[in-house]
């Protein structure tokens, strides 16, 4: 029996695949390249180049592997460009999850793990944000992802799935043995802060927003690390393999840092200033998303080890040091 990783050649599914892969897991790959790359994943791993909305390609994957149970990443992810391009979020990342989910059932998948955000929660009443909090997306992609979340407990009380929901706040770091990270168009904070230090940007960072009602004025974000984040997939699946009822759950860390004490944490870890200038605020961005982490912590026994700011900020300028030695890496 294999686990199927859908978009395990981006970001958060490559640093899934390791995960799975140390524990001793059968996993397959599978990611159609748009955004992803084939050299992320772990060596050996399997690899299937198909879309996860082509239930044709997915039928044949689950019957070939015995596929029972999918860790579903695959999606579009950037808060801006959904405004911009709302249909093709609600088409990537909805209408693709309810083909996926099709393809499931038919196979008789039994467990589903679902990636989803903080986003669904909008501008959130209070802070921490519990799972209780209303659900009011701001923005198409956190209305695409609490669409996917309703189709997927529709149909797990319809059928034989059983699932676990994670609702991530804002992800960020890389694999600490330097096995894979973030690529592609950098869009995050920390992201963008890793290549201005490394020196692969030569520009000063944009800080949207220094009127918020914060105690800095600048955004306040939940970090979390890509590999906690990971550990918390492979606890939810341990749930699920329990025999344990399907669950929701936020993942963070329950400590939020503003863009200035991010700024201070990479001067910090290079020991260089970073320089910066404070921008518009960027539409759809809440003044703070901090995560009440309770429920994850008792349902799923996660106990973070990378719960560390200049740690997370470490292993990202390391990650992007060491991008701009590799000559089959399109930034």
């Amino acid at each position: 029996m294999s686990v199927l990783v859908t978009g395990a050649a981006g970001y958060i599914g490559s640093n899934m695949m390791l995960a799975l892969l140390d524990a001793g897991e059968e996993a397959i790959a599978l990611d159609n390249l748009a955004t992803g790359a084939r050299w992320l994943l772990p060596e050996g791993a399997t690899f299937v180049e198909a879309d996860v909305g082509d239930r044709e390609a997915l039928a044949r994957l689950f019957k070939e592997y015995g596929v029972k149970e999918v860790i579903h990443f695959a999606g579009s992810i950037l808060v801006p460009e959904s405004i911009r391009h709302p249909l093709d979020y609600y088409h990537n990342n909805t209408a693709n999850t309810l083909e996926l989910l099709r393809a499931c059932v038919d196979a008789g998948v039994t467990r589903f793990i679902f990636s989803s955000t903080a986003s669904v929660y909008g501008r959130p009443e209070r802070v921490p944000i519990s799972e209780a909090a209303p659900l009011q997306s701001i923005t198409p992609y956190g209305a695409t992802m609490a669409m996917s979340e309703r189709i997927l407990e529709d149909a797990a009380a319809a059928h034989d799935l059983s699932y676990v929901t994670l609702r991530y706040f804002n992800v960020a770091g890389a694999d600490p043995e330097m096995r894979a990270g973030e690529i592609g168009k950098p869009t995050h904070l920390i992201k963008v802060a890793a290549q201005i230090t490394s020196g692969a940007r030569k520009e000063k960072l944009q800080v949207f927003g220094g009127d918020y009602p914060t105690p800095d004025g600048t955004a306040v974000r939940d970090f979390v690390h890509v590999a906690d984040l990971a550990q918390a997939h492979l606890k939810a699946l341990k749930r699920l393999r329990d025999n344990q009822s399907s669950a929701t759950l936020n993942c963070g860390y329950g400590r939020g840092y503003s863009v200035l004490e991010v700024i201070e944490a990479f001067e910090r870890v290079s020991g260089e200033p970073l320089a910066y200038e404070v921008a518009s605020r960027r539409a759809g961005d809440p003044p703070q998303l901090i995560a009440d982490n309770a429920a994850i912590r008792t349902a799923l026994d996660w106990r973070p080890r990378y719960d560390d700011i200049d740690f997370i900020v470490e292993t990202a300028l390391e990650w992007e040091r060491r991008l701009a030695t590799r000559p089959d890496w399109a930034g």
